[in-house]
């Protein structure tokens, strides 16, 4: 039986036939990276110094810069530094532009050290808390959205809670999502905002 022949709206023909967007999609994504680029070159200044806690095999000049069209229909770019994906083992920081959606900042750990990763959120709570740091409640590390279902803030009060949800978890994200319409985004600090972020995120990862 043949399917019908699809057509497109008048709306997505207007859209198809802007080239004046495409043109701006195009000026976005430059400076995305431009900013990415920047903020690698920021991170790597934090990081020296570090004594970190890190799996085997752990490289401090790798990185990785991504860009893509289709996180659930939404095109992204992101940078990944530290980077150390080995079979189980995770331990990355990533800086996520999410068009339409949010700039994330999050760090990604699995395999060798989650203990130790989980004990120092514990035993380190106060130090993390109340800087705008959530704790994903996703199954998955590859779950973006934030708020009720999918995170959990990292507050002064909730060590308990986190502290139990945790106990259950073979690996560990914390993540901090900032409004792509936040004045920070906009002037093109994004390096500081993963700076900050990172500085926040340090307790965890340290010796």
């Amino acid at each position: 039986m043949n399917q019908p022949t699809p057509c497109f709206t008048p709306d997505e023909i207007s859209l198809l036939a802007n080239a004046q967007f495409f043109r701006k999609k195009a000026a976005i994504t430059a400076k995305m990276r431009d900013m990415l680029e920047a903020t690698h070159g920021v991170l790597e200044n934090e990081l020296a110094g570090l004594s970190l806690v890190a799996p085997p095999g752990f490289n401090p000049r790798t990185h990785q810069l991504v860009k893509g069209e289709h996180l659930e229909d939404f095109p992204y770019q992101y940078l990944d530094y530290p980077k150390h994906f080995d079979g189980v083992n995770k331990f990355t920081f990533r800086t996520l532009f999410w068009w339409g959606n949010h700039v994330a900042c999050a760090l990604l750990l699995e395999g060798a050290g989650i203990k130790q990763y989980k004990k120092h959120i514990v035993d380190r709570f106060h130090q993390l808390a109340g800087k705008n740091l959530e704790l994903s409640l996703a199954p998955t590390l590859w779950e973006w959205k934030r708020g009720e279902g999918y995170t959990l803030p990292i507050m002064h009060d909730g060590k308990a809670q986190i502290a139990a949800v945790l106990a259950e978890r073979s690996f560990v994200k914390i993540i901090r999502c900032v409004p792509l319409t936040d004045p920070r985004v906009q002037a093109g600090h994004l390096a500081q905002l993963s700076r900050e972020t990172f500085r926040a995120m340090v307790p965890i990862i340290t010796t």
